[in-house]
């Protein structure tokens, strides 16, 4: 019977068991799923990820061929690279999906957001958030006495970054329009 035991800090693991292990860590994908534009679609595709607890940190949609009828759903998730795979199979097989895309995967991409915040503040607070909003190359779209409404573009963490310096100077709300991305090149 200790013939059959593990000696201590020997590995379980057996030189018979050769399939590729995934890694169980949480990797963040961009993708763009090509769908047709009807009524009814949107829901299905958030539902596959609701209904399996999938997050959607970010999801924008567009129709981008009138003729076609044919919209873009650009999702950026977090998961698994088996649950990643998961989801990319499971939109797949939905009936009104003609493409899916894992931008992460294919190749070089570019991601950019867009981001209105309104920033309330005086004297010195109003002056230092104009100073950052022209090193981050943000515009402003509306001033008033005690406010700007500020514009960036750029990626999530560059957003992220502004609204971070922003909220000492009296950051009120943000609104984000998600990632909308496309692969580089041709």
């Amino acid at each position: 019977m200790s013939a059959l035991k593990l000696k201590k800090g020997a590995s379980s693991h057996s030189a018979y068991n050769l399939r590729p292990t995934f890694s169980d860590a949480e990797e963040r994908h961009t993708l763009a799923v090509i769908v047709d534009n009807e009524p009814g679609v949107l829901a299905r595709v958030i539902g596959l990820f609701s209904g399996r607890g999938y997050n959607i940190d970010s999801l924008t949609v567009a129709e981008v061929d009138h003729t076609g009828h044919t919209s873009r759903i650009t999702i950026v998730t977090t998961g698994t690279p088996q649950i990643i795979e998961q989801i990319k199979a499971q939109l797949g097989r939905i009936v009104v999906v003609h493409d899916v895309h894992d931008l992460t995967v294919e190749g070089p991409s570019v991601e950019r957001e867009l981001a209105l915040l309104r920033v309330t503040g005086t004297g010195d607070k109003r002056v230092e958030a104009l100073r950052l909003a022209d090193i981050f190359r943000a515009n402003v779209v509306d001033s008033t006495l005690d406010s700007f409404v500020f514009e960036i573009t750029g990626t999530s963490e560059k957003v992220d970054a502004f609204a971070d310096l922003m909220r000492p100077l009296g950051l009120e709300e943000i609104a984000r329009t998600g990632v909308a991305a496309l692969s580089r090149g041709t």
